[in-house]
């Protein structure tokens, strides 16, 4: 059995959107009571994550954006659409961003093998100068940066929420010693991620969208990263795998017309983690807006990364 360590903060929940809005604090709430009735939390190692720095936080973000966001004090839109900023949120936003550091700090110490960082707000649209898609700092991107620093030289970054996401891809697009994987259902929100994009300059090839049909359900997610990922991973030989875990794949979700079931994303992450048994694996909650859909998956995807 893998010791899995649990990333997870009670400051996670004060970050507020307004009443109605999809990335709520119950989601994480859901989690944890899941967890808890099924058994599955006494399994895990609870780590409390620390806050990301201003130094990580611009290893990727432009430094006048930090700064904007550190020093906002007024809530309301960062963007022009679906992106809040509470009382709480920054506190929040550092936390989710520090979650990655604290992790790799408890796997290279020796502490754990394998990390789920149960995060609020979710970071895979945010960009080096902005805010997007409910998404303030990009939680895996930041945590990249910060594994390379502590000496893991390949990254692969695994991405399968339902929308692409952009600000990671951006983030290393010219890069080759990070590789970004991606499965999304296309078209759909933020409209990038086609098959064609594959990097920049230097980054061309290590860069890979798999786009998928409203229509994708268990087989079609099960082929790509039970075929079509273990090739890339073999030819990229990554040091460790990050995950940007979206479970808006389930098919319960309302913001996703895919539809995954829960034993899928079972099967799924099992093939993942053959791609690196022994390799470290950090996981990063990024989409799920069902609560149900996104209960199961996060107990699945726990099980199976102590269990694989």
């Amino acid at each position: 059995m893998k010791r899995v360590g649990y990333v997870y903060s009670d400051r996670y929940l004060e970050h507020q959107p307004p009443p109605g809005h999809p990335e709520r604090g119950a989601r994480l709430e859901a989690i944890n009571r899941h967890l808890a009735q099924n058994g599955l939390g006494s399994r895990l190692t609870p780590l409390v994550p620390r806050a990301a720095s201003e130094a990580e936080l611009t290893t990727v973000h432009n430094p006048t954006y930090v700064q904007e966001i550190l020093s906002r004090t007024q809530p309301g839109l960062l963007d022009m659409g679906d992106t809040y900023f509470s009382k709480g949120s920054l506190g929040a936003a550092l936390l989710a961003a520090g979650a990655g550091l604290s992790a790799l700090d408890a796997i290279q110490e020796g502490h754990i093998d394998r990390a789920f960082c149960a995060v609020r707000p979710p970071g895979h649209h945010a960009e080096r100068n902005r805010a997007m898609g409910f998404c303030i700092f990009n939680n895996v991107a930041v945590a990249a940066r910060y594994a390379q620093a502590k000496g893991y030289r390949k990254v692969m970054i695994i991405d399968f929420d339902v929308h692409h996401g952009n600000g990671t891809e951006h983030t290393f697009e010219s890069d080759p010693s990070v590789f970004y994987f991606s499965s999304h259902q296309y078209p759909h929100y933020p409209g990038t991620g086609a098959s064609a994009s594959m990097g920049t300059g230097p980054g061309h090839g290590f860069t890979r969208n798999v786009p998928v049909s409203y229509t994708s359900n268990d087989t079609e997610y099960l082929e790509i990263y039970g075929t079509v990922l273990p090739d890339v991973v073999r030819e990229f030989e990554p040091d460790i795998f990050l995950v940007s875990a979206g479970y808006d794949i389930h098919e319960r979700d309302p913001l996703s017309e895919v539809s995954v079931s829960s034993e899928g994303i079972r099967t799924m992450v099992q093939s993942l983690l053959r791609c690196g048994p022994d390799k470290p694996w950090v996981f990063f909650l990024e989409g799920g807006y069902d609560l149900t859909g996104l209960a199961e998956g996060v107990a699945a995807t726990l099980e199976t990364m102590l269990d694989s």
